[in-house]
């Protein structure tokens, strides 16, 4: 029998995937919406695998996953998620996740993905492998920030000069919840896990000299 952990910010698709799974003979050890909590519970219990969401409300997924790898955790990942873009893809892969599914997909799918992951191998469904390569050959000078609204992009300036969410949130008028919930939104349509990944980013792009002028 299988250990897993759950991580997703709906109490109904983890009731669903808690239901699926333990008919299929694995046992579920814990579940929670929180990323700072998740880590905690699993460096403690010690799953097997572990099905993400990248997408926790206010938070995201990639703040799980950096902070697993920097904590030297042997859980194998699969993330689970509506998300279909080929930099989320890359990114999960890059920091350290061997599966990746879309919640689209049939339970047998991610059931599937499991059993791969626990060989030590990666799952990835042919959608997932096309991501994957897209990711892989499009134009590396393509700027991911065009994605973001205005506001996004204001506040990711504001971000990479430093400013916290209290000092951002006097400037433009926001609470600094309104700020952290805008910051946690556009890191992960960026595929940035923490501001300094956000930071790199900024400067491969020339973000700051570009806005500078």
């Amino acid at each position: 029998m299988s250990t897993l952990y759950l991580v997703d910010d709906h109490l109904m698709v983890r009731e669903g995937l808690r239901a699926v799974l333990e008919i299929a003979g694995h046992a579920v050890v814990g579940e929670t919406a929180d990323p700072t909590v998740a880590v905690a519970e699993i460096l403690r219990q010690c799953p097997q695998v572990l099905l993400l969401d990248l997408s926790l409300g206010g938070r995201s997924g990639f703040e799980v996953l950096v902070e697993l790898q920097r904590r030297g955790s042997s859980v194998r990942t699969v993330v689970l998620t509506m998300s279909a873009q080929p930099q989320h893809v890359a990114e999960a892969l890059r920091m350290g996740a061997a599966g990746y599914v879309l919640k689209g997909a049939p339970s047998s799918e991610v059931l599937r993905a499991i059993d791969v992951v626990l060989q030590g191998r990666r799952y990835l469904g042919q959608e997932v492998a096309d991501l994957a390569v897209q990711a892989l050959t499009e134009n590396p000078d393509a700027d991911p920030f065009a994605a973001l609204s205005p506001r996004e992009r204001q506040i990711v300036l504001m971000v990479v000069k430093g400013l916290s969410s209290a000092a951002i949130g006097r400037e433009l008028h926001l609470s600094p919840k309104t700020v952290d919930t805008y910051r946690s939104r556009l890191m992960s349509k960026l595929g940035t896990a923490n501001v300094a990944a956000l930071v790199r980013l900024a400067m491969r792009h020339q973000l700051l000299g570009a806005d500078a002028t």
